[in-house]
């Protein structure tokens, strides 16, 4: 029998259902600007626990679909359900109290504050005391250890006092995951995780996404097809906004539209290469 629970953060908000197999489900989902569909019919189904990736060239319209889902566009058609609720007409700040948290797309990090700082005021943000900047130090003591134990879960426990902008750009990405972490989403949208990163922080990066993704899900845009491959137990790929396949890699990678879609767009080619 399907579990039915109240949605704890919001009262006088529908059920939800929180055992259902697909986190999110997008159906006949539209995107259109002046004549120009950046977003054609997609269906899209979500598991939960899983790592999914959305892939595609570029003006695929995987920016304008995240932009849907965290509804920073409202959908020309179509509907998006999350936890089997219909969350098409709310409000970014709905979705994201729901727990739909976007993060690479801008960074999220204050280069001033130390690493700990910067995750102690994201938990703050989750508590709803953003803005209580004239408390004490001592009165915040209490979300130092959660900062130091989401610090150890992406391994930046070692640079919990250092300056941000000291820190490599790997590191800062590290960062923005924890700070990501501390709004504790049921739901991960990650936008390009690894873009502009050299080899050895991509292997670090997509490490610690696999590490945490554990008890979570991810749904993530990447170019890089190693880290695709490596992690992400289904890929749906997006062609003039539309969707031309959707399965595990070695399906997908083999599928002619897909590797006709990739032919000749830069070096981002289905068989591993960045």
């Amino acid at each position: 029998m399907t579990r039915r629970v109240t949605w704890p953060k919001h009262e006088g908000w529908p059920e939800c259902n929180l055992s259902a197999e697909f986190i999110l489900e997008t159906r006949g989902l539209t995107k259109e600007f002046k004549g120009f569909v950046a977003v054609n019919r997609v269906d899209l189904q979500v598991r939960r626990g899983h790592i999914h990736a959305l892939i595609g060239p570029n003006g695929a319209g995987k920016t304008t679909f995240f932009n849907l889902l965290t509804k920073f566009l409202q959908p020309s058609a179509g509907n998006i359900t999350f936890n089997d609720l219909d969350i098409t007409t709310e409000g970014p700040a709905q979705t994201a109290r729901r727990g739909i948290v976007r993060s690479f797309q801008i960074s999220a990090i204050f280069p001033h504050m130390t690493v700990l700082e910067n995750v102690r005021a994201a938990l703050q943000r989750s508590l709803g005391t953003s803005f209580h900047f004239w408390k004490s130090e001592s009165s915040l003591f209490h979300l130092h250890g959660r900062a130091l134990a989401l610090l150890a879960e992406v391994d930046l426990q070692d640079f919990a006092d250092e300056l941000t902008v000291n820190l490599p750009y790997g590191r800062k990405r590290a960062l923005e995951l924890a700070t990501t972490l501390a709004l504790e989403p049921e739901l991960m949208l990650l936008d390009e995780p690894t873009q502009g990163m050299g080899h050895e922080d991509v292997d670090r990066v997509t490490q610690l996404i696999k590490k945490v993704s554990a008890g979570r899900t991810i749904l993530m845009v990447e170019h890089n097809m190693n880290v695709v491959s490596s992690i992400a137990d289904r890929i749906t790929v997006l062609q003039r906004g539309a969707i031309i396949a959707d399965g595990p890699y070695v399906e997908v990678s083999r599928n002619p539209q897909v590797i006709e879609a990739y032919m000749g767009t830069t070096d981002t080619a289905l068989q591993g290469s960045h």
